[in-house]
């Protein structure tokens, strides 16, 4: 059994148990959280699709922990004209395990 969710702007494919990154939730570490917005649950066999998402159909995450991921470089220059501007990016993370899906 698994499910398509979307959260934090993006898509993920999910079965129990598993353990993802998502954008940033602003919930405490340890707490749950119900994903409403499903996009697709497969369930012996049978697929179920939304339009665009399932009404009665919801996924549960638990929070493992929070942080920031790796460190992206932006350098921006141009040729011949002395510009050059160098910034770090760091994006915010929320590491999350599927413990239920629910249809």
């Amino acid at each position: 059994m698994y499910a398509i969710i979307e959260t934090g702007g993006k898509q993920y494919r999910v079965k129990e148990g598993d353990v993802l990154r998502v954008e940033k939730l602003s919930v405490e570490e340890g707490s749950t959280v119900d994903i409403d917005k499903v996009l697709l649950v497969s369930k012996d066999g049978n697929t179920y699709t939304g339009n665009p998402y399932l009404s009665n159909a919801k996924v549960t995450l638990e929070v493992i922990r929070h942080g920031k991921g790796r460190k992206v470089i932006v350098f921006k220059y141009k040729p011949k004209k002395n510009y050059r501007r160098k910034k770090g990016h760091r994006q915010p993370f929320t590491e999350v395990v599927v413990k239920s899906i629910a249809i």
